[in-house]
């Protein structure tokens, strides 16, 4: 059991160094994850300051995370086919705008989350 534990605890150790290490891969390659950040910096802090409900809050705050987390993927997918080749090739073409279109998506599902909470 204590082994067990062990080994689990070493595991999410690890997940957790993992990921930082991807995140600070993409900081500093990608502006536009810096780019998203500023403005995920920029929203957070308005929807603190606003006189927001707490469901309000979270839902605009969990939205600006999806972004990251879309641009992250968008990122991994972006590396994964120049790693495959850099010649332009139809299907690269596509897996990279599809990757690009769920961020905007994304991010229009943001900006539809301030609008009702602003509106309504």
């Amino acid at each position: 059991m204590m082994e067990t534990l062990k080994s689990e605890a070493h595991r999410l150790k690890m997940t957790v160094v993992w990921s930082l290490q991807g995140w600070q891969a993409a900081w500093a390659s990608e502006k536009t994850l810096r780019q998203w950040t500023l403005a995920n910096v920029l929203s957070a802090g308005l929807a603190l300051v606003l006189d927001l409900s707490a469901a309000e809050r979270a839902l605009v705050i969990g939205f600006g995370l999806l972004i990251l987390a879309a641009e992250l993927m968008n990122t991994a997918v972006e590396e994964a086919v120049n790693r495959i080749s850099r010649l332009d090739h139809p299907l690269s073409k596509k897996a990279k705008d599809v990757a690009s279109a769920a961020v905007a998506l994304t991010a229009i599902a943001a900006g539809a989350v301030w609008l009702i909470v602003l509106i309504g």
